[in-house]
């Protein structure tokens, strides 16, 4: 065996280059990624009042503690779907922000 990767089948092993994405691709990424973060926040805030409001359950000591272990996984995953869309968003932003005060297409020199 061979620790070679296949060549292409043209003979010639150039890789296809990426074009880099506009600046209205980023700002509508940002846009939607800040309406999911916000969308997100408020399904977490609805999940803690929620069950902030509803008390636990009252039943056994195990169903007390499976129903708080859901309760906490409930919230903890909507918290974290808010971060990571709000973080994607920022990222987005400042990369956007870059392009505009450089005014370079991203490529690499």
């Amino acid at each position: 065996m061979s620790d070679q990767p296949p060549s292409s089948p043209s003979g010639t092993d150039a890789e296809p280059t990426e074009q880099p994405k506009s600046s209205l691709s980023l700002l509508l990424g940002a846009l939607t990624s800040g309406m999911l973060a916000w969308i997100s926040l408020r399904l977490s805030g609805g999940l803690v009042h929620y069950f902030a409001l509803h008390g636990g359950y009252q039943g056994s000591a195990i169903g007390e503690s499976i129903a708080s272990g859901l309760r906490t996984l409930l919230v903890g995953m909507a918290f974290l779907a808010t971060f990571s869309f709000a973080f994607i968003g920022l990222g987005l932003l400042l990369v956007l922000g870059r392009r505009l005060i450089t005014g370079s297409s991203g490529e690499a020199a």
